[in-house]
């Protein structure tokens, strides 16, 4: 009944949207005198903050198509080299240009697409060769293609970085963002007691939840003060017909953006609103600009209920992997068989999602990794967007990024 509640409500705010827009345009049109004076402006200025706010959205195009690269600019093209069912391993390939460090840049399954991480892949596309896991929304794939859980995102990156390091001599690098990091050191954990000859040369985690007992945060509060039960029965949904994934079991993506947005709402709020007195003036730049976030922003999928689940119960609830206790496919995930493997841990000093040491912690498990392949960052003043996004991350952080895989680069 959740799920088609809200279906409901979608169906009902995009009328009222596309009525919005249309009422916007009327007030907006040069021939309506209304557009010059009294109330006219004002009033297409709500009615397009409203319509923005209740349209619908489906995944966003990552949009690179050029980089620049020593002064010139390179033609960039999206290329699929992998597909699966819950995910697809998508490369952009850099028209001319042959060799660099290959890049593996896991995007987080936590209900937004991976063009959350547009600015990172665009910011190394001068330096790398770079590659992003495409995750699917759980809604459009159906029930014959099975179940999907934390192990299956283990075994999804390390078919991943196999494919990416068989095309290349030296390794490749792995950049985990937020959620990711924890099945990424997994996986780096199961490569290197195998011996796997493609286990990453580097792997940069960024407001990672490797250890949520350190300074615990809002998020971290909500998934502890609960039991498991309460999760399983209060927030998981079934997908209705009108999807491909009919029947399957979601955490929808709708649930996840309401969580966000309600962490946030009053800085939410008065950027609607700034957007609101940006079109009353005319200023379409700045308002465009916020426009341009919240299409992102907004735009969600679902996660499976197994690999939402576990993944409270593993990361948030028993800590599995900094106690040494988390298992992959029943064989037990060993920190300390990371000995080759140089691990850049960056954190946000105002990181209000991962909390200061959370991600540091990554460093402290690899017993036996030497500690000239380990590096902490803890990039001052910035919040868990702008560890991966922005001018902070681009003139900031990526250096050290950069600088990491260049002194490991397998």
């Amino acid at each position: 009944m959740l799920y088609d509640a809200y279906e409901f409500q979608r169906s009902m705010l995009a009328g009222a949207s596309a009525l919005a827009n249309f009422g916007a345009g009327l007030l907006n049109n040069p021939a309506n005198p209304f557009a010059y004076f009294g109330g006219g402006p004002v009033m297409a200025s709500a009615l397009e903050v409203f319509a923005h706010a209740s349209a619908p959205r489906g995944k966003p195009d990552f949009g690179l198509d050029f980089t620049e690269i020593d002064g010139r600019q390179v033609a960039v093209r999206e290329e699929i080299v992998l597909r699966k069912p819950f995910g697809q391993l998508k490369r952009f390939v850099r028209q001319g240009v042959e060799g660099g460090p290959k890049l593996l840049i896991v995007a987080p399954m936590s209900g937004h697409y991976a063009t959350l991480l547009r600015g990172t892949v665009q910011r190394m596309l001068p330096v790398a060769d770079v590659y992003i896991t495409d995750w699917r929304d759980a809604k459009l794939v159906p029930t014959s293609e099975g179940r999907f859980d934390l192990d299956d995102y283990v075994d999804y990156i390390i078919d991943f970085l196999a494919h990416i390091g068989a095309e290349g001599t030296a390794r490749p690098h792995m950049l985990a963002v937020c959620q990711p990091s924890v099945p990424c050191y997994a996986a780096a954990a199961v490569m290197s007691a195998d011996q796997h000859p493609n286990r990453p040369a580097t792997l940069t985690m960024m407001g990672g939840p490797i250890d949520t007992r350190e300074a615990p945060t809002a998020v971290n509060t909500l998934a502890t003060e609960r039991p498991f039960s309460w999760f399983e029965n209060n927030v998981i949904a079934t997908v209705p017909r009108t999807y491909s994934g009919s029947g399957r079991r979601v955490y929808p993506g709708f649930l996840q953006l309401a969580g966000f947005m309600t962490m946030n709402l009053g800085n939410h709020l008065i950027s609607h609103w700034e957007m609101f007195k940006h079109l009353v003036q005319g200023d379409d730049e700045s308002a465009d600009a916020t426009m341009k976030f919240y299409e992102e922003y907004r735009s969600v999928c679902d996660m499976t209920a197994e690999f939402y689940l576990q993944t409270i119960d593993v990361v948030f609830q028993t800590h599995a992997l900094p106690k040494g206790e988390m298992l992959h496919r029943g064989r037990r995930v060993d920190p300390a068989a990371i000995k080759d493997i140089g691990i850049l841990a960056i954190e946000g000093e105002r990181d209000d999602i991962s909390g200061i040491g959370q991600t540091k912690a990554a460093l402290t498990i690899a017993t036996e990794l030497p500690e000239a392949f380990k590096q902490y960052h803890l990039a001052e003043g910035v919040g868990h967007y702008g560890i991966f996004n922005g001018s902070k991350w681009r003139n900031r952080i990526a250096p050290v990024v950069e600088q990491w895989m260049a002194t490991h680069g397998g």
